[in-house]
């Protein structure tokens, strides 16, 4: 009567114990997670991502993050936009990159905008470098002409002609 229970009891204690599961996220608050794009993967089209992205494929398209991490083998033919980036592999098109870091292994041919950037002995780039805040400040100043002043540059130099 008794022994069939315990067998029971006996087999679930013997089960792996599931991990709890994690606490929901609030406030939108993406913090802790992240996507990979495996080395198999070939994604045609934009990739965007609200938390840290892995790439290890191949991406034809914009990628769009906050934080990226570019493994050596894979490849990237578009734009890339993110707050934190380690690049390590190829990239074709715009890095636009607040704080950069090129790895020895990577190849980035298209212009680089970043605001602190780190290269690795051995890291790439084909293109422009611009540095952020040179950006900012041009796309800050008004874009109208300048007023020009009435009286001439060396007013000496005009009243000698004049004699």
């Amino acid at each position: 009567m008794f022994g069939g229970s315990r067998n029971r009891d006996r087999e679930r204690d013997e089960r792996p114990a599931m991990p709890p599961a994690p606490p929901p996220q609030t406030g939108g608050s993406k913090r802790g997670m992240f996507s990979v794009i495996g080395p198999d993967v070939i994604v045609t089209g934009n990739v965007t991502a609200s938390s840290d992205l892995h790439i290890d494929g191949r991406i034809e398209g914009d990628v769009n993050c906050g934080t990226l991490a570019q493994g050596a083998e894979s490849q990237i033919f578009g734009s890339v936009t993110a707050e934190q980036a380690r690049l390590a592999g190829a990239v074709e098109g715009t890095v636009r990159v607040r704080n950069l870091t090129v790895e020895r292994s990577a190849k980035i041919s298209g212009d680089v905008e970043y605001e602190n950037i780190t290269i690795e002995n051995g890291g790439h780039i084909d293109g422009r470098l611009k540095h952020m805040s040179t950006i900012q400040q041009a796309a800050s100043a008004p874009a109208g002409p300048r007023p020009v002043d009435s009286a001439p540059a060396y007013p000496a130099a005009a009243n000698e002609h004049a004699a």
